[in-house]
């Protein structure tokens, strides 16, 4: 008696392992007419922001000098030191600290004569403290010092909240363009998924008499320009660029 073919196309297909090496052990049967299960689609959106800042200085050094010349050197320091301790005095008054103040002194002999200088370095955080120092020791000391001009600078700590600053602003403008375009899209703005730094750049506003500026009749004029809008002090800049991967919520989970 032979057995009725069984055609292929009705057999359902099976599904093995695939660490199964035996085919005759079947895991299950699934029908042709069941769809496969697709991956869950990824809701996001990735931004770009940007965000450029600037800060003045805040520190400023001053050079403060005083010479003798004298025939022998014991009168040429005794007068230099002198006017080192009114100079050393008058900070002290006007609220500088010691560590803010570094003194360099040198003696040299020219012929019979012997020359001798000293210099104060003062770093001042308050520039209303500086130009009320140098009146009080033009008036006293007069001719007999030399102020030289002041250097500008910014402290670490400056500097670090700049770069802060610009980075937080670059985030929260990619985070209202993210909730712009979510709005446009009919979409609901999640959680932020990844924020990373892509750039970032600092630099500084040429200084006075370092680099030639136009001014408003179109003649270059060095610093002219520099001096009418920092007033002589440096301005530092920075900027950052970020990206930002934000998700979008799930209407259907949003309702529960």
């Amino acid at each position: 008696t032979t057995l009725p073919f069984t055609p292929p196309s009705s057999i359902n297909r099976v599904c093995f392992d695939s660490g199964d090496s035996a085919p005759h052990r079947q895991r299950g049967l699934v029908s042709p007419s069941t769809p496969p299960q697709r991956a869950p689609r990824v809701r996001e959106v990735q931004v770009t922001g940007f965000a450029e800042d600037s800060r003045q200085a805040d520190r400023v050094t001053l050079s403060i000098r005083v010479s003798s010349s004298k025939e022998s050197a014991s009168d040429a320091s005794s007068s230099v030191s002198r006017r080192l301790e009114y100079i050393q005095q008058t900070l002290r008054q006007h609220g500088v600290k010691e560590e803010e103040v570094s003194v360099k002194r040198s003696i040299h002999r020219e012929n019979d004569v012997y020359h001798m200088q000293a210099e104060a370095a003062v770093d001042f955080s308050d520039f209303h403290t500086m130009d009320r120092v140098c009146c009080v020791l033009l008036e006293k000391l007069d001719k007999s010092v030399s102020i030289g001009s002041p250097r500008f600078h910014h402290s670490k700590e400056s500097l670090s909240n700049l770069r802060c600053r610009v980075c937080l602003e670059a985030v929260e403008n990619a985070q209202r363009k993210a909730s712009d375009l979510s709005h446009l899209l009919g979409q609901t703005l999640g959680p932020p998924l990844l924020v990373r730094e892509e750039e970032t750049r600092e630099w500084r506003s040429p200084e006075d008499g370092d680099e030639e500026q136009e001014g408003e009749d179109g003649v270059k004029r060095e610093g002219e320009a520099t001096r009418s809008v920092t007033h002589g002090r440096t301005v530092a800049w920075a900027s950052s660029r970020v990206s930002v991967t934000f998700t979008f919520l799930d209407k259907a989970r949003k309702k529960h």
